[in-house]
């Protein structure tokens, strides 16, 4: 054989040293800097909790370097780093909480390997689709591979337009939309005063059309020629949507989770961050701006506002209530531990637009659950993943339900990887948002964000249609349909003609 140049080429491999140093960073030099500040107090959880540490440290240096961009393992690891691995480890080292109710020893123990549980489930399934990766998915493959429907994308603006002339006066009017989450609120309930229930659907079914209908105007595809009314309505939609997102959806009055969600979906939705270069140096930037900005981003939660008091990461884990995971995964094993397990509660989130008149026995809030639990005035509290499916059925469905998600997002981020070059796919506009609104359903409780998570995930169905593969060409649109045999070519002997 001639030698030559090679007809393919190596897949890209994974960078040795910006792996170790990631891991250096994640895996030593933070939770040092954590124990160090304190003074620590050693015992079985705690030694758990640094096997936790090191599990998710290391597993987000590998998403963090990887030759692929992955969306949902870079979500599911940095909750998983943040609010379950460094967070307790500051907690169990000082045994001190953001939230009154405290456990022994025994409970903290078994807290520790519950969390541990789901990372090993997940890190299975996740491999286990990894080894599988080389067969197409018959359902999640043409599922995401669905492609924007620019007349419907056009009927999803002019419905988000019209939710917005309707219900922005009855949530108090625009100025509502600029004071704190107290005052607006309270402007909320003075201008809807039915239940609170209601006037939170009704801001998320005024933000989350009003953010897909923006994405999907972004995303629906171009052309160069002809379509000129479809370029002439882009061009008038995309201010007024632009305008009613800075609206509905800005940082000041809206949850900070969504209003990162809808941030970073737009960013990483965006062509050129796509690849995993650009994957890589933007998710550097989110798990730094997590790690720093986040404890200090609720300024205008409140209407009285004190001067930002700058103080180690270790301080704002053991005080700060955002970071009160592991705490309420803590107050649910005690809660087991005393009421037992709860198979029907599982029923609850696929089930939640079933009205309490309809079914009296319907399960409660796990975050409702746990704070009557923990004696709490306030019930508006977080259940994470982890101790709402341990309360179902103990450690086997914790199990089953972390092996599932880790499979299934394995999955999908190899095939948005596939189908990065394609635009306007289902993969390119869910994914991201998916991705990062996945933080909030870690976060729990799975109740309380359903509702939403269905708007999430629908109307970007809705808006998409199934992707027509083209046919082969005939031989007539090929161009080169023969009506008569050719002629049998001459004898030359060799030579040229």
């Amino acid at each position: 054989m001639m030698p030559g140049r090679r007809t393919g080429s190596a897949p890209p491999a994974r960078g040795v040293a910006a792996l170790c140093c990631w891991a250096l960073m994640l895996v030593v030099v933070l939770p040092l800097l954590i124990l160090q500040s304190l003074d620590a107090r050693f015992g079985a959880a705690l030694v758990v909790q640094c096997v936790v540490v090191v599990h998710t440290g290391a597993a987000l240096a590998r998403v963090l370097t990887d030759v692929g961009a992955r969306l949902i393992a870079f979500g599911f690891w940095l909750f998983s780093y943040v609010w379950l691995g460094l967070a307790p480890l500051a907690m169990l080292a000082t045994d001190a909480y953001p939230r009154g109710f405290l456990v022994d020893a025994d409970t903290a123990f078994v807290s520790t390997l519950l969390v541990e549980t789901g990372l090993v489930a997940y890190s299975a399934g996740s491999a286990l689709a990894g080894w599988r990766s080389s067969r197409t998915s018959v359902v999640l493959e043409p599922l995401l591979a669905r492609r924007l429907a620019p007349g419907r994308v056009l009927l999803l603006c002019g419905l988000a337009l019209l939710l917005a002339v309707i219900l922005i006066p009855r949530q108090g009017g625009l100025a509502a939309f600029f004071l704190s989450r107290q005052a607006a609120n309270e402007a909320a309930a003075l201008a809807e005063p039915a239940g609170s229930a209601d006037r939170a659907m009704a801001a998320w079914v005024l933000s989350v059309p009003a953010f897909w209908a923006l994405v999907g105007l972004l995303h629906v595809p171009r052309f160069r020629t002809g379509d000129r009314v479809l370029r002439g309505l882009r061009w008038l939609l995309l201010p007024l949507l632009a305008a009613v997102n800075a609206v509905v959806n800005n940082p000041i009055s809206q949850p900070r989770f969504w209003a990162g969600t809808v941030l970073l979906a737009l960013a990483f939705g965006a062509s050129w961050m796509r690849g995993p270069r650009a994957f890589r140096i933007g998710a550097a930037g989110v798990a730094a701006v997590v790690l720093v900005v986040f404890p200090y981003s609720d300024y205008f939660r409140y209407d009285k506002r004190e001067p930002v008091r700058v103080v180690s990461l270790a301080e704002q884990f053991t005080s700060n209530g955002d970071y009160d995971a592991f705490q309420q995964i803590e107050t649910g094993v005690d809660y087991v531990r005393h009421a037992g397990f709860t198979p029907s509660a599982a029923l609850g989130p696929p089930l939640f637009f079933v009205p309490r008149a309809a079914w009296p026995g319907k399960p409660d809030d796990a975050g409702i659950l746990l704070a009557r639990h923990a004696g709490y005035t306030f019930d508006n509290l977080s259940a994470p993943l982890w101790i709402e499916s341990y309360m179902w059925a103990g450690f086997p469905s914790v199990i089953a339900v972390f092996g599932l998600i880790g499979a299934v997002g394995r999955r999908i981020d190899e095939i948005r990887h596939r189908l990065r070059r394609r635009p306007g796919t289902l993969a390119a506009l869910l994914v991201p948002a998916f991705g990062f609104y996945q933080l909030v359903l870690l976060r729990g409780s799975l109740m309380a964000i359903v509702g939403p998570l269905a708007l999430l995930v629908c109307i970007p169905l809705l808006i998409t249609r199934k992707h027509q593969r083209p046919a082969p060409p005939s031989a007539r649109e090929a161009g080169y349909a023969p009506e008569r045999a050719a002629p049998s070519p001459l004898p030359t002997g060799g030579a040229r003609t």
